[in-house]
This record gives C-alpha cells, structure tokens and sequence, in this order.
C-alpha cells in the first residue's frame, strides 16, 4: 500500500493528485520547487513502474516542467530523481533562474530549506494550484493503490 514518506510530509504541503502522482510543493521560498510522488506502495527507482506507469510519469513530469517553466519564466528546470535521503522514489522539479541564490550549482542538500511564511505558502498553494488545475483528478477517480 502506498503511504507518502514521513520525510516528504514534514517538508511539503500536497497541491492535488494527477492520475499517477500526487503533486506536492516543496516548502522552500528559495525556489518554486515540485515534488512528484507515484502512489505506488514500495516504489523507489523508476524501473519498478510498470511500462504503462512510467510513460505516465514522464507526461506529467513534462506537463509539471513545461507549466513551471512557463510560469516562472525558468532560464532552466532541474528534474531528478534522488533517493539518497528519502528512498521513495519522488522526482523533484525546481525553477532555476541565472539570478538565485545558487545558480548554476545544483540546490539538493546545498542550503537549508527557507520555510515560506504562512501567508506566502497560502499565495503559492493557491497559484499552483490553479496552474496545474487541468490535469488533477479526485482522489476517487484514480486507479492507485494509495492509502490515506
């Protein structure tokens, strides 16, 4: 049965859920930053998806990327899949411009997180959202195995 990480909880507030993935935002003001998680219980590397799985990962990863990207005018997007800390296979999407505070360094595990402040979180959670309103679905009309 598919339960979101412990980790992943504490650090992200759940925008909504697409067919495959719950949409999740990364709690770091520093960086308008995605997380997608596959509610697939005992999931941590993309090859564990099935065939049909993973071409719906990469749709709304693309669709997640191309949206961001647009909407934050990206210089580039950041994609990946890291399962050094949280194991449960989640692929981040991070909004990169030439002017952070990191550019061009990557931003995993470089500096703490900057928690938004409670009426900026609000802001964005509303903004994302609306953004990626299209392509959620309710809980009830996705075919996981998830487990609330």
């Amino acid at each position: 049965m598919y339960k979101l990480d412990p980790q992943l909880q504490q650090d992200t507030v759940l925008l909504g859920q697409f067919k495959l993935c719950d949409v999740l935002l990364m709690n770091d003001s520093q960086f308008p930053w995605v997380i997608l998680v596959p509610r697939r219980g005992s999931t941590n590397e993309l090859y564990q998806l099935s065939t049909e799985e993973r071409y719906l990962q990469s749709d709304e990863s693309a669709y997640v990327s191309q949206r961001l990207s647009d909407y934050f005018e990206a210089d580039s997007m950041n994609i990946a899949a890291l399962g050094n800390v949280v194991p449960q296979l989640h692929i981040h999407h991070v909004v990169r411009k030439e002017s952070d505070l990191m550019w061009p360094k990557p931003v995993w595990g470089a500096i703490q997180a900057k928690p938004y402040l409670k009426e900026d979180l609000q802001k964005m959670v509303d903004e994302l959202t609306l953004l990626f309103s299209d392509k959620f679905v309710a809980p009830s009309d996705n075919d996981s195995d998830a487990m609330y």
